[in-house]
């Protein structure tokens, strides 16, 4: 039977699988562009990443790489230009005005580094954490905030205003207040930012906690290096695009750090600044094929 025939049947190869239909979290190729009088601002520059159900991980990068731009893009507080991203089953490309206030009260929480945005201050913190439940009986609101802020290390809070509290008990309540509606990924924005070591490790330990009780992916950027030290998996964004990953695991007890530069859908990697200063890399590099392995050396160089 010809190709033709079999394909004419249903019994053809099936379609290739989208890039990353299985993952929570796809962006693919994504694009932001600031308009700012008669200068553009690119923002992110073709971004790919993909996030697991369930993950925890942490993006770092320099300032104005890119990384609070692309939880503005995730969270749905901001649109993209073009590419293509998708939380779930959300096409952000896609979404009108009502679908993005759909999408941000079911889908996805945020936190941020400035504790007086997380939280109206003349609310307790049982009140902030059940007034996103809209059209929960009170009762069931009272319970699950009370739930949520044991959850998270600060249940004896839950009758104190913001001003009776720390910084860092702040920003707990404001994880909690970001998991009232059950949102599938939690998004935290330097959430570590204004506290001291331990204070921010006490937050930390929350987003933790959310990630592996509640079940809920989490993305967290921070420039705290005792946090990203802290997760399975590290992106780091640069010049708005992903340029590496470090991935750690755990064997017979010892961790495990291993780097990744990360190869974008056209097939491009950016390389280390340490790297393109030790071998003067410039503009031309000459690639070539070594087996098992592709060498980089500097545009007329000798093997």
């Amino acid at each position: 039977m010809s190709e033709s025939t079999l394909e004419a049947l249903g019994g053809g190869a099936a379609p290739p699988a989208q890039f990353g239909h299985d993952a929570l979290v796809v962006c693919d190729n994504l694009v932001r562009i600031f308009q700012s009088g008669s200068v553009e601002v690119q923002a992110l520059q073709g971004l790919d990443l993909l996030v697991d159900e369930g993950e925890m991980v942490a993006v770092v990068g320099a300032s104005g790489s890119g990384k609070s731009t692309l939880l503005a893009v995730l969270s749905g507080m901001d649109a993209p230009t073009a590419g293509k991203v998708r939380v779930g089953r959300w096409d952000l490309m896609a979404m009108h005005a009502s679908d993005r206030v759909a999408y941000r009260r079911t889908m996805v929480g945020f936190v941020w580094q400035q504790t007086s945005r997380n939280l109206l201050p003349y609310l307790t913190s049982r009140q902030n954490v059940a007034l996103p439940m809209t059209g929960t009986p009170r009762r069931q609101r009272a319970a699950r905030a009370g739930d949520l802020l044991d959850l998270v290390g600060v249940g004896h809070l839950a009758d104190r205003q913001p001003h009776e509290m720390s910084g860092g008990e702040q920003q707990r309540v404001a994880i909690a207040t970001a998991l009232a509606n059950e949102p599938q990924l939690l998004l935290a924005d330097e959430p570590t930012g204004e506290l001291d070591t331990t204070t921010a490790q006490e937050v930390f330990d929350a987003l933790r906690t959310a990630n592996r009780e509640a079940g809920t992916t989490v993305v967290v950027v921070t420039h705290d290096q005792a946090v990203s030290g802290q997760v399975e998996r590290t992106v780091a964004i640069r010049d708005g695009r992903t340029s590496s990953e470090v991935l750690r695991r755990h064997t017979g007890g010892d961790a495990t750090h291993e780097e990744y530069a990360v190869m974008d859908r056209a097939g491009r990697v950016q390389v280390p600044k340490e790297y393109r200063d030790a071998l003067a890399l410039t503009r031309r590099v000459r690639l070539a094929l070594e087996g098992d392995h592709v060498s980089v050396r500097p545009d007329g160089s000798a093997r």
